[in-house]
């Protein structure tokens, strides 16, 4: 897909950079049109380098071509972020004396506009004026959102995070392939209770499966997150169970599983509980140098809930996912092929966490696999990971 990234002058400009490369990594061409403002935030020569494109702003080069109808007419989806209150008055009184104005007034594609700048820009009766009439003309608006500004002050008025942008703006264009399927989805990782204050748990950040989450929501399905202990869950992401440990988990995994179509177990579940939690604080005063723990083993939820599926006959694809220590890529395969087949599961998401890698990153790589033998290696943002892995799943709903 093109994607014309256009960036105007304020502060917030640096987060583009981020836009950008969340947009080249998930495979898409990238053209950056900044407005000569926006160069006095960040360099010409960081927007080439992550785009991969060159960046030329003014319009009054490359005339042969007529740049600025070309890059309309290729655009499949159209980004402005940030969007200044001088881009917003100009855009809405349809002045264009740049690049990207003259751009703008010729694109039919999808156009997304995040504006940013100090609340009381935001709130000023001219600038919610030109927003309401740019909604009306079917510009979507990604509202500011409230945080630290420049200076000490804070409010509404920040850029939203990138990924928001990214996810936004993809919603408006986006893939419907998976309307009509039902995505149940655990992220997160689960924490057994010691005592009302401490817990055994894990390093899951839950990143990964928040990523298929918004790009299953992104492509039509209708999804539904079991969320342990995640701090916050993206807003686009409406229908959010949250749960601590594992039973919670598996209790309502098994009240929703009949209504699915697809299960994905990307969460990291405890695989032993404490055998007596404490219903008081343990005091190492009273217990002294040692702690003895006993722990038993909590149910396998997903195979169980691939047993569930069988008996009942009920149409659900099942993911499992293997975080694996492995030495090397042909180790982590056996070790997804040994999880594929006790499991039961359709297919599995392996990745290799030795040394601690992959655990609350932004990338990740990983090895899918399914039960009929094919596998896919997958390798980049945690929402690129999403979408190879959605793919493979839709493959098998259609055979």
């Amino acid at each position: 897909m093109h994607v014309i990234v256009g960036i105007t002058g304020g502060i917030a400009a640096y987060k583009a950079t981020a836009i950008i490369r969340l947009l080249t990594e998930a495979g898409h061409t990238v053209k950056v049109i900044p407005t000569q403002n926006a160069l006095r935030f960040i360099g010409a020569t960081t927007l080439e380098a992550l785009s991969h494109n060159t960046v030329d702003p003014d319009l009054y080069t490359d005339v042969e071509s007529v740049k600025h109808v070309a890059l309309g007419q290729e655009a499949d989806l159209v980004i402005v972020a940030p969007a200044s209150a001088s881009f917003l008055a100009r855009y809405s009184a349809g002045i264009a004396d740049d690049l990207l104005g003259n751009t703008l007034l010729v694109t039919k594609a999808p156009l997304v506009v995040a504006p940013a700048m100090h609340t009381e820009m935001w709130l000023h009766p001219a600038t919610q004026a030109n927003v309401k009439l740019l909604t009306e003309r079917g510009v979507h608006i990604l509202e500011p959102a409230v945080g630290r500004l420049t200076g000490e002050d804070s409010g509404i008025g920040r850029l939203p995070e990138p990924e928001e942008i990214v996810s936004f703006a993809l919603s408006k264009i986006g893939r419907q392939d998976l309307a009509g399927k039902r995505f149940l989805i655990t992220a997160g990782g689960t924490r057994e209770e010691i005592d009302p204050v401490r817990f055994i748990g894990n390093k899951s950040s839950g990143k990964q499966g928040i990523a298929i989450a918004l790009e299953a929501a992104q492509r039509g399905a209708t999804v539904t997150l079991i969320a342990a202990n995640i701090a916050a869950v993206p807003s686009e992401i409406q229908n959010v169970i949250p749960v601590q440990d594992t039973q919670q988990l598996s209790q309502k995994l098994n009240e929703q599983l009949a209504e699915q179509d697809v299960l994905v177990m990307a969460a990291a579940v405890a695989d032993f509980r404490v055998a007596n939690t404490a219903s008081n604080k343990l005091k190492r005063s009273e217990l002294g140098n040692h702690l003895q723990l006993e722990l038993v083993a909590n149910e396998d939820i997903l195979a169980n809930a691939v047993k569930r599926i069988q008996a009942e006959h009920l149409q659900v694809v099942t993911v499992g996912f293997a975080a694996e220590t492995a030495a090397d890529t042909h180790q982590l395969e056996e070790l997804a092929k040994s999880k594929l087949a006790h499991k039961g599961c359709d297919l599995v998401v392996a990745n290799n966490v030795a040394n601690g890698a992959v655990f609350d990153a932004d990338t990740n790589d990983v090895l899918i696999l399914t039960r009929s033998g094919r596998t896919v290696a997958a390798q980049g943002s945690k929402r690129l990971v999403a979408a190879e892995l959605l793919d493979v799943i839709a493959d098998l709903q259609a055979k």
